[in-house]
């Protein structure tokens, strides 16, 4: 996977907004105002994506790619190693869920608003 591939899979999403809150090289991605993804845009090796305690366990397990948050809360994020044996297809699959679980912890206001944009 590249920065571009990447980019351009998040931007096709509905409500999406990147920003570079931190420093000039991590970028973030944000649902109505919540962050679902960053990477170095620098030095795209990874990306920190939210996910499901449980399923966070799971794939840390099962894929070296997979580690706890860096610089995040490792209980709900993972850092996902591109280009290593993950495939893009699941790091996109792994994208989605962190999106939909954003939404999802949306206000219910901010989430028919995000409706809208379907």
């Amino acid at each position: 996977m590249t920065l571009d591939e990447f980019v351009e899979f998040c931007f096709a999403k509905p409500g999406v907004t990147d920003h570079f809150p931190f420093d000039e090289n991590t970028l973030v991605f944000k649902v109505m105002g919540k962050m679902f993804a960053l990477a170095d845009a620098e030095n795209f090796q990874s990306i920190n994506l939210k996910c499901d305690p449980e399923l966070a366990i799971e794939l840390r397990e099962k894929y070296n790619a997979v580690k706890p948050g860096y610089h995040m809360n490792k209980t709900h994020w993972n850092t996902v190693h591109v280009n290593s044996d993950a495939s893009d297809r699941e790091i996109f699959k792994w994208i989605n869920h962190s999106y939909d679980l954003v939404a999802k912890s949306l206000t219910k206001k901010q989430r028919e608003d995000l409706e809208k944009l379907h």
